[in-house]
């Protein structure tokens, strides 16, 4: 049976978006992944973009809000933005909570490629927590 995993964020745009592609791809079938936010709006172009330069294809993921998963089962419950963990919902029968806190490209000022420059800092730290987290614990 996958390890099921979700991540969660406040809007559900960028790096929950990220995280649910890197592990997906990263993961294979040993994992599931998902994400959601405390509200939905949508996947931020520069995520999708930041995503393909690695060859991960997000753009039909689907900003989501968290009611559509609190009465499922997951094994680990990762929030990756401060506000989120302080609003997160209890899961019943969640085996794990993690909370990465990573600041928030969706924030970024300047010009697209200096914007685009703090999606890859954050994919590329996220990519780092879910290779020595989830993916070396899982082996």
């Amino acid at each position: 049976m996958a390890h099921r995993v979700l991540f969660i964020c406040t809007h559900n745009s960028a790096r929950s978006q990220m995280a649910e592609g890197l592990l997906r791809h990263l993961g294979g079938d040993r994992f599931e992944a998902f994400s959601a936010g405390t509200e939905a709006t949508l996947v931020r172009p520069l995520a999708i973009k930041a995503m393909a330069e690695l060859g991960i294809d997000i753009s039909r993921q689907q900003s989501k809000t968290l009611d559509r998963y609190v009465n499922e089962p997951f094994d680990d419950i990762i929030t990756v933005c401060d506000t989120a963990a302080e609003s997160c919902p209890i899961f019943p029968g969640t085996v794990h909570r993690r909370h990465w806190s990573f600041e928030d490209p969706s924030k970024a000022t300047g010009s697209e490629e200096e914007q685009l420059e703090i999606y890859r800092r954050v994919r590329d730290q996220i990519r780092s927590h879910i290779e020595q987290e989830l993916l070396m614990v899982e082996r």
